[in-house]
């Protein structure tokens, strides 16, 4: 689903209603970034696989890992615009919540993904695409819209529910 906004409905999807376990920015973004590898292929058009290294379970894998440990890392001039925007509780999360939010994002991707594109090798060094089943497409498409939709009703909750705190007090 190369620059499609599909990705975001997981992450919201599951991100926000599982910020207390994971850290919802984290997995929101890795369910996104790995769409920079088409993108990249497309501005610089280059001979490689539209969905390459970086879609597969292996290298979706070190990335997240990569991408947890810089969000960690980011965590503390960032936190104050999370709280803002309502992505974060006031609890501290640990490393291992970042690192498992970056790779349960960017493996997510890879899965939802497989199914749709031939070319993708999700098992990586093995050259064959198990999942290729282009007669999901409209079922993963569903999934992802379905989770958008949730994700978006659920942060419409968060908000309502922090006027109402606000106004309350």
């Amino acid at each position: 689903m190369p620059f499609t906004p599909f990705h975001v409905g997981p992450g919201l999807g599951l991100g926000l209603p599982l910020r207390k376990h994971m850290h919802a920015p984290t997995f929101i973004l890795a369910n996104i970034i790995v769409d920079i590898e088409p993108l990249i292929v497309i501005i610089f058009n280059l001979r490689y696989p539209l969905h390459g290294y970086l879609h597969t379970f292996l290298f979706a894998f070190i990335a997240g890992l990569i991408l947890g440990y810089a969000m960690y890392l980011l965590e503390e001039p960032l936190k104050p615009l999370y709280k803002k925007l309502l992505l974060e509780e006031d609890g501290n999360l640990n490393l291992r919540s970042f690192i498992f939010a970056g790779i349960f994002g960017m493996e997510l991707h890879v899965l939802l993904d497989s199914p749709l594109y031939e070319e993708i090798k999700p098992l990586y060094p093995l050259t064959i695409n198990p999942f290729y089943n282009p007669k999901l497409t409209s079922e993963i498409y569903d999934i992802c819209i379905w989770m958008g939709i949730l994700g978006l009703a659920y942060y419409i909750w968060l908000i309502g529910l922090a006027i109402y705190r606000k106004l309350s007090s």
